[in-house]
């Protein structure tokens, strides 16, 4: 699935993020924990070549804990990029990771740093700014593209941080990195299959966390031997049907997805490091 979604505000921030870069000291970029890869928006490493920059790893409470401590040593230690894993509510955690950005910076203490906050949408980057402000200065919610315009908040420590609208790429590939997105929630739910999207999400639940399976679905037992199967056995059990009983497989995907999609299934991440070579390009 090679997803083609791209609004045109998105290209509208593209061109506005190109010009507001040279003026901050520093970027602080949110990834999704879960994928932290694959949520990567490549235009980044484009504009942040010469500043400071941090990955926050957003989300780690609903990430596989062991994965994204793997991540953590792939960005810090691999690519030479300092990474930070936090859940954007918690105010220690936000702060610490902000406190390590800025403190890269060189600058007269005297003079404001300026920090970015950049990303893919449904990352959690305006969840992050409301913890850090102590107060909502900006929208929040779990559906793509939310935040619309950049906006400056004034923090303590004499910060001033931007929160831009989250950015997407023309065409998402290869197919792994479309299927992933979408499952965590970063793409339009009118830009997706979503049969086909939970038939991904069956997959990987059965290969790798097929306790969180049975603990969610304590009717799983003995685990179906297929995605389709996995599909068709929980929209059964959860009254997912059509008239004449048939199993509805759209609301069955969709619940699927949700139960994932809120952390319901357990702490589960979308990729590993070891996926690297199989999913995505060689310069990412």
């Amino acid at each position: 699935m090679n997803i083609q979604w791209f609004p045109g505000h998105m290209l509208e921030t593209k061109n506005q993020l190109k010009s507001s870069i040279a003026k901050v000291d520093a970027l602080l970029e949110v990834v999704d924990a879960r994928l932290p890869l694959s949520s990567s928006n490549p235009f980044v490493d484009q504009i942040a070549k010469g500043k400071n920059r941090m990955k926050i790893l957003n989300k780690s409470d609903i990430a596989d804990p062991q994965e994204t401590q793997a991540w953590l040593e792939y960005f810090n230690q691999d690519m030479n990029l300092p990474a930070a894993a936090i859940c954007g509510t918690h105010l220690q955690e936000t702060s610490h990771a902000l406190e390590s950005l800025v403190s890269q910076v060189n600058r007269n203490q005297a003079r404001k740093a300026k920090v970015m906050v950049v990303g893919i949408p449904n990352t959690g980057k305006s969840t992050i700014l409301n913890t850090l402000a102590g107060r909502k200065v900006a929208k929040t919610g779990n559906v793509p593209a939310v935040t619309r315009h950049q906006q400056r908040t004034s923090l303590k420590g004499n910060i001033d941080i931007y929160d831009t609208p989250g950015i997407l790429w023309p065409v998402i590939e290869p197919r792994q990195r479309g299927l992933a997105l979408a499952v965590s929630g970063a793409i339009s739910d009118t830009a997706i299959d979503y049969h086909e999207i939970a038939y991904f999400a069956a997959q990987l639940l059965l290969e790798r966390y097929p306790d969180c399976l049975v603990g969610r679905y304590p009717f799983l037992n003995p685990l179906p031997g297929g995605a389709q199967a996995l599909i068709e056995t929980v929209g059964k059990a959860r009254g997912c049907l059509k008239k004449g009983g048939y199993v509805d497989f759209q609301k069955a995907s969709q619940l699927i997805i949700r139960d994932l999609r809120s952390g319901r299934l357990g702490r589960i991440s979308f990729e590993t490091p070891k996926d690297i070579d199989v999913t995505h390009d060689t310069d990412h």
